[in-house]
């Protein structure tokens, strides 16, 4: 049930969205008044002179409350989700203990190794 309510939530996060870069892209900027006045006015749009920028400012504010709320909801979906499992988590106990003795074994006997040869090679040099 989360799942798939969490996957219908994240459509409509992806089309308000979308819908959001659209009527950002559709709307007039501030300089857009002096070319109004050249001919290429909206006072010919199907929303008059002025409606079309009220219609587009509102409808963003709308797909942004959207995305917003859509945002907080996969938000608390992720917070209550549960810790995933890692692959070294299903691994028996002695498995790990037994390895990692092996590691520090390895790792002394490297370090004895080298000494006892460090000291061999400094007994050797010719005075």
């Amino acid at each position: 049930m989360n799942s798939s309510l969490s996957t219908v939530v994240m459509i409509v996060q992806v089309i308000s969205a979308l819908v959001i870069v659209g009527l950002v892209l559709l709307q007039h900027g501030k300089g857009a008044d002096m070319g109004a006045s050249f001919g290429s006015g909206a006072s010919g749009s199907l929303f008059g002179a002025t409606g079309s920028s009220n219609f587009l400012s509102k409808s963003t504010a709308v797909a942004v409350a959207v995305f917003f709320v859509a945002t907080l909801i996969l938000t608390s979906f992720g917070a209550n989700k549960a810790p995933s499992v890692g692959v070294m988590d299903n691994l028996p106990a002695k498995a790990v203990q037994s390895s990692s003795a092996a590691a520090s074994t390895a790792t002394s006997a490297a370090v004895v190794g080298s000494a006892s040869s460090a000291a061999s090679q400094t007994s050797e040099i010719p005075k």
